[in-house]
This record gives structure tokens, C-alpha cells and sequence, in this order.
């Protein structure tokens, strides 16, 4: 592909600094630039070649003020076609165990600046830092402008409502970033990427074909944009997918037959069912006081389990969320008035999730019943709550699944900070359940299975 939104002068390398602190390219970082964004459609050049440049600027940056600090680019955005051609961003980046993200900016510095609704909403994307990086291609120059805590940003874009606009962006405004760079050094060298919370899932490809396969002439073209042709659902299941991601370049990319186009779509669902299935939560590792690996992955924390009791499906007044062990053991007070008694055995966990906006945590809790050996079960009770300072939306769902089959589902009637949500199920040791979280906009937040095994 030959690039023709793209022309360098060497001899801009010798023009001065724009401004204090800006971090000057060289000829072969440019070279580099260009020959990346030659690898992307031709509307996405310009900016990929932009985003390769703060890349490479940042990446200077940090050599000359830190070598202590690594930056793996390894899997960098910018050198994926399937990411650069959809997402605008450089991200999949790491220093340590952190996760970074650069948006860029030209020469003109406006008041906000787009963010793609991706690099925020889906735990794929999701960044401990975000780094704003002024590229000034004239003069082969960038500057490490300001960032931003991806839990600061959260809580900005919360107490300020902001939504994303119909093309899935976000306008951040920029005094939202904080201007002492040096702050972002001092946070990769003291703190703990755990206390920045980043939550993973693993996204439901179940339905998505009988969505996708009357819009494969659609997506074929690249005249009309994606969110013109899907909704954010339909849209999130595929970035959250890199094979589907993949799949999506190559049907606009190379032309295939809608046929052909049909069953690329069944061979990569089927891919990706099949690791779903493999990759459930198992809870029967919890009453050993145990996470399984993917437990882990996902950031769950097993905690020390009072006795209590549950009753009928009601809501729950607020308690002290800064603590989820206290937070459980008050949840399970307003359960104790119950004729089902859970024994003191069962062990509870709990993870923090976003989904959109809005910072949700779920409870989860498990035990056997040794009533019923000659045909053993077990029973798992799942509890939706929000984070501190966070509420359930009006017309969130949780719903609790076995199969295709929906076994429960609960409903906010209005915006609440004072209540949860919950439901139990008991099954045998090889029946699985699956709990989704459902926006009333049908966005959904699908959690791997939970089983017992």
C-alpha cells in the first residue's frame, strides 16, 4: 500500500524545539512511522502515522528520564493492522506490570480532546495511565503533554455524566489531565498496579452470528461507518474479540465471498465458544480458601465468610463499601430472617467490574449441600451491588442463566446507592451457570461460567 497522505523533510530535524520539555524525532523513528502506516487503509494513514510518532516520542521520553522503566510495544496497536484500522489510540502497552495508553494531539490544542469509546469501556483496552502526547509532525517533534488515572478519569466521567457521542467517542475535556508529568513517573515507580483497579472479562459471542450475518454486505464496505451498521453491543463483542476483529479486517480487507465471509464467522465463534467453555470460574476452589487460575486473571477476592442465612430475592439497604468484607458480612445480616439456612462453610467472593460508566461489584457465594448425597449439589448465590461513591442505573438487569435457559432475572426500577440485587441457584456438580449484567440500552456484561468442579 503505498502512502499518500505522508511526505517528510529531513531537514525539519534541524528546526529548534517548539517548547520546553518536547522530545525531537530522528530520521529512522520517522522512516518507521511511515513505513507502519503504509500497512493501514488509507483514511486511517494520517493518524496511525501520528500515533507512531508519539509512540516512538514517548518512548524516548521515557529512556532519557527513567531507564529504569521499560516500555513493551511489542503488541503496540500501531503495529496491528486489525487494531490501528478501528481503534484510534496507542495502546497494549505495558511498563512492568502497568498498562498505558497514548492518546495524540496535533498542533492545534483544543479544550477536549476524542477519546474512542473502547479504550475506556472495554476491559480489553482498558489502561492504568492515559498519556497525552502533543505531535508536532512539521517540526518531527512530540511532547508529553498530561495524564490521567484510569480510576480518575472513571470518577470524573461519572460525577460529570459524560456519555460517548453516535460515533463511540468520548469528549474529555483537557483539565481533566493532570499537567505534572513527572507525577506519572513517581506513580510507575511507587505504586502498585493494584491500586489502580482494571477489570478483564471475557465477552459472550453466543447470539453475534445471527446478528452479524445480514450485515455482511454492510460491513464488507468501509464507505459507511461501524456504528452506522452495528450497535455499541454488537460492536464491543467484536473488539473485545481479536479473532472476530481479524475477521472483520480481513472481510473488508481482502473481499471474500459473503459465503465465505458466513463461515469464517462460524469457524472463529466456534473458537471462541470452545475457550469460553474451558475457561470457567471454578467456585468448588474457593472452599479451600483457593482462586483457579483464571480467578485470579480476573481479579476476584475470596473473603472470610460469616454464618448467614438467605432469604426471598428483596433489595438491600447500603452499607460500608470501602471494606467489601464488612460490606458482606452487613449484606448477609439483612439475610438471616430466612427458612433456608446457609451453613457456615460457605465461602464468598467478589469482584469490581465497570460496565459503560458505571462502577458495579458482584458478590458471589458457594457451598454443598450435604442433604442431598446420594445426588450431590451445590449452591451459589450472586449478589450485584455498586462500588463507593458509585449506584445501580435504572433498568439494570441481573440475570442468572443455565444454558440458553434463563433461570432469574432482577430489574433497578430506578437509579439507587442504597440497595443490591440478588438471586440463588442450586445445582448439580456438573451444571454450570451463567450471570449477565444487561444495561437498559442492552449493553451486557457477560461473566465466565461458574461451575463446581
Amino acid at each position: 500500500m503505498t502512502n499518500y497522505h505522508i511526505e517528510t523533510n529531513n531537514s525539519l530535524l534541524d528546526f529548534e524545539s517548539f517548547s520546553p520539555g518536547g522530545i525531537e524525532l530522528s530520521v529512522a523513528q520517522i522512516d518507521q512511522a511511515v513505513a507502519l502506516s503504509d500497512r493501514i487503509i488509507s483514511e486511517r494513514q494520517w493518524q496511525t502515522y501520528l500515533n507512531s510518532l508519539a509512540l516512538f516520542g514517548f518512548e524516548t521520553w521515557l529512556e532519557e528520564r527513567d531507564s529504569s522503566l521499560t516500555l513493551n510495544s511489542a503488541n503496540c496497536s500501531v503495529k496491528q493492522p486489525s487494531y490501528a484500522n478501528y481503534i484510534d489510540g496507542v495502546f497494549n502497552l505495558t511498563i512492568g506490570e502497568y498498562k498505558i495508553c497514548l492518546l495524540t494531539n496535533g498542533v492545534t490544542i483544543d479544550e477536549f480532546i476524542r477519546v474512542d469509546r473502547a479504550l475506556i469501556d472495554l476491559p480489553e483496552y482498558i489502561a492504568h495511565f492515559y498519556i497525552l502526547v502533543n505531535v508536532v509532525e512539521e517540526q518531527a517533534e512530540v511532547k508529553i503533554d498530561r495524564c490521567i488515572r484510569y480510576q480518575d478519569l472513571i470518577e470524573q466521567q461519572q460525577t460529570n455524566n459524560l456519555t460517548s457521542d453516535t460515533a463511540w467517542a468520548y469528549e474529555i475535556p483537557l483539565p481533566w489531565f493532570n499537567l505534572e508529568v513527572d507525577d506519572l513517573l513517581l506513580s510507575l515507580r511507587c505504586l502498585q498496579p493494584s491500586s489502580i483497579p482494571v477489570s478483564e472479562r471475557v465477552t459472550a459471542t453466543d447470539n453475534i452470528q445471527t446478528e452479524l450475518a445480514p450485515l455482511l454486505s454492510q460491513l464488507q464496505s468501509r464507505e459507511t461507518a461501524l456504528s452506522e451498521i452495528l450497535t455499541w453491543s454488537q460492536a464491543a463483542i467484536i473488539f473485545s474479540n481479536p479473532d472476530l476483529l481479524n475477521w472483520l479486517d480481513q472481510l473488508q480487507t481482502n473481499q471474500p465471498s459473503l459465503t465465505d465471509s458466513l463461515a469464517a464467522l462460524r469457524d472463529v465463534l466456534s473458537s471462541s465458544l470452545t475457550e469460553v467453555t474451558q475457561t470457567a470460574i471454578n467456585v468448588k476452589s474457593w472452599l479451600s480458601n483457593q482462586l483457579d487460575e483464571l480467578g485470579q486473571n480476573l481479579a476476584w477476592t475470596i473473603l472470610p465468610t460469616p454464618e448467614f442465612a438467605t432469604s426471598g430475592l428483596r433489595d438491600l439497604q447500603v452499607t460500608n463499601r470501602e471494606f467489601p468484607t464488612e460490606e458482606l458480612g452487613t449484606i448477609i445480616t439483612h439475610l438471616r430472617n430466612s427458612e433456608e439456612e446457609i451453613p457456615p462453610r460457605a465461602v464468598g467472593a467478589y469482584q469490581d467490574f465497570i460496565v459503560d460508566s458505571y462502577a458495579l461489584r458482584l458478590f458471589a457465594v458457594t457451598w454443598t449441600l450435604t442433604e442431598t448425597e446420594s445426588l450431590p449439589e451445590w449452591s451459589l448465590l450472586i449478589i450485584l451491588g455498586a462500588q463507593p461513591n458509585n449506584y445501580l442505573p435504572q433498568g439494570l438487569k441481573l440475570e442468572l442463566k443455565e444454558g440458553d435457559t434463563v433461570l432469574d432475572q432482577k430489574i433497578i426500577i430506578e437509579d439507587t446507592n442504597n440497595s443490591y440485587i440478588y438471586t440463588q441457584v442450586i445445582g448439580e456438580f456438573d451444571e454450570q451457570f451463567t450471570v449477565n449484567i444487561i444495561l437498559a440500552d442492552g449493553e451486557t456484561y457477560t461473566f465466565p461460567n461458574f461451575v463446581f468442579q
